[in-house]
């Protein structure tokens, strides 16, 4: 039987019951009563040092864990400050509970005091958003919230808490949560399905975001390791399938035509996987709109006239792979003609590799710093990226052998997510390294969280390539018009900047130090700083060589 209890006490003990362990937030005077009842529970709350670093935390939290990341604001410009991060968690797919708190519902109604209305701002970046009126509902709503934001496709839900509900006295016990199984494609589509893969000579597999559950990858490596059939993720699906895998054709992504580019223009079908449309729009390989494709998702396709799929298997993906798996172990081998996908796979190991060995000075280029990244973090170890021209080296350049160790925002594409990103992946799964990639640009965005890392002694370290402007912009300006506008800017002097916030702090001009210099960053205990000045000239050099490619497999 339930007894009277404060509306926050009972607020809390629903989100523990859903299994959430952490909060990230900035509280202000409207959440007062929801921050003394976690006083006393065993979620742990993260001060953070402005609200979008809370955002970014959840969201990293999310999407490593499978369960819901939770922020924290209070009304106003609390909310406002989250909405960015949250923003791009909800198109990155991560579950996210976003909690804001509210004026008392006595005036709310009115002009008054940084009162603005919060739920209908958070509607267009959220999955549901709502205030909470009657205390006795909060049970109700928080399993809501919960089994929205990680349902199929996953993504952030807004609860707002007014001050005087959350003060209120209610009868009420945490309801228990309770999972279902998502439903698969029934057998004729899956029939149909197969009938085209196996009937096809040169299909190929593009594998985005969805692909990245557990058990998504698990039935998706099955189904190559019968097939053969080759996989170019999406930067977002990077680790679906092994980097060392026969079968792994790594990333497709950039807007210039790569070789992975040329392998899609040979396939005659096309398997999407959990491919999201934000992440790599089908006009970039499928100009033509003619390539017949079988699309595995949860959901069903988006409208694009570009991706016009011939069979949708809608439904759980890791079901769907494993009936098609089952399928093809029943119907013996088929033949297919993989040499140029073959090529094309000798092609990119032999493009990872070609700067292995660099020995410039003054500047870095971008292939050395991933390489030598690549050997120094360990299979399951995570790399986390921010937004600008680093993330489209990492993309391009850093593989993974499992799903889910290379964090990208790549949907919604905001700044500013590697440094809160890689504390809240260090509290998420202490026993993995934690690297963040960013560039200068990005990593000022959010550089206040250094002090967060330092209270919570995170042992992450967060490499910055260093150019002095907004770089990916100035790149892009040239390729359109000939000449960019000014986009310079300034940066700390780096050593001192880690000093004061107590980090350990190292700058490597020399590619021959950077492998050292990268051991001694990931072997300290507690946040490191590494900063390495970036050659960008790579950037048009890049370009032009992908501009080049003419080879038809």
């Amino acid at each position: 039987m339930s007894t009277s209890t404060k509306s926050s006490d009972l607020f809390v003990r629903c989100l523990e019951r859903e299994g959430i362990t952490h909060i990230f937030g900035v509280p202000g005077e409207e959440n007062a009563d929801l921050m003394i009842s976690l006083q006393s529970s065993e979620i742990e709350f993260v001060l953070t040092r402005h609200e979008q670093g809370a955002a970014f935390m959840a969201g990293v939290h999310g999407r490593l864990t499978g369960n819901p990341g939770v922020c924290l604001g209070t009304l106003g410009p609390g909310a406002t400050n989250l909405i960015t991060g949250v923003a791009d968690a909800n198109m990155d797919r991560a579950p996210v509970i976003v909690i804001t708190g509210q004026a008392d519902t006595t005036r709310i109604h009115k002009e008054s005091h940084q009162v603005m209305n919060v739920v209908d701002m958070y509607r267009p970046v959220t999955k549901w958003a709502h205030s909470i009126r009657d205390a006795g509902s909060i049970p109700e709503i928080v399993r809501k919230a919960v089994r929205l934001a990680r349902s199929e496709k996953p993504g952030a839900v807004h609860l707002e808490l007014p001050e005087d509900v959350a003060s209120t006295g209610v009868n009420g016990e945490p309801l228990e949560p309770r999972t279902f199984r998502r439903p698969g494609p029934d057998d004729k589509t899956l029939d149909r399905a197969f009938e085209l893969i196996s009937s096809a000579k040169r299909p190929l597999i593009i594998a985005g975001n969805g692909t990245i559950r557990k058990r998504a990858s698990k039935q998706l490596r099955r189904f190559c390791e019968l097939t053969g059939i080759g996989v170019i993720s999406t930067f977002m699906g990077k680790g679906c399938v092994d980097r060392d895998a026969p079968y792994c054709l790594f990333t497709i992504g950039l807007q210039q035509r790569d070789y992975t580019a040329v392998a899609v223009e040979n396939a005659d079908l096309i398997i999407s996987i959990g491919y999201d449309l934000v992440e790599y729009p089908p006009r970039l390989w499928n100009s033509n709109g003619k390539t017949p494709i079988v699309h595995i998702d949860f959901l069903p396709a988006e409208i694009d006239s570009k991706y016009h799929p011939t069979v949708e298997c809608v439904g759980d993906i890791a079901h769907s792979l494993w009936a098609l798996a089952e399928r093809a172990e029943r119907g013996g081998k088929v033949s297919y003609d993989f040499a140029g996908q073959a090529d094309i796979r000798r092609t990119m190991l032999e493009d990872f590799a070609i700067h292995a060995d660099d020995d410039t000075s003054g500047v870095i280029r971008p292939q050395k710093a991933l390489w030598d990244v690549r050997q120094a973090l360990g299979p399951n170890d995570i790399v986390l990226s921010g937004v600008g021209a680093h993330k489209m080296w990492i993309g391009r350049y850093y593989q993974c052998n499992e799903p889910n160790t290379c964090v990208i925002p790549n949907g919604f594409c905001s700044m500013g997510l590697p440094l809160p990103g890689a504390i809240a992946a260090h509290l998420a799964l202490p026993d993995r390294r934690i690297f963040a990639i960013t560039g200068d640009g990005d990593f000022m965005m959010n550089v206040q969280e250094m002090e967060t890392a330092r209270r919570l002694n995170a042992d992450i370290t967060v490499m910055v390539w260093e150019d002095g402007g907004y770089g990916l912009i100035s790149c892009k300006q040239d390729d359109e018009f000939g000449r960019h506008t000014d986009l310079s800017f300034g940066n700390p002097e780096w050593l001192g900047l880690a000093k004061s916030f107590g980090w350990h702090g190292q700058v490597v001009d020399q590619s021959r130090d950077l492998s050292k210099a990268i051991e001694t960053a990931i072997n300290h205990k507690g946040p490191s700083l590494l900063v390495v000045p970036i050659d960008y000239r790579e950037n048009a050099l890049l370009s032009e060589r992908l501009g080049a490619i003419q080879c038809p497999i």
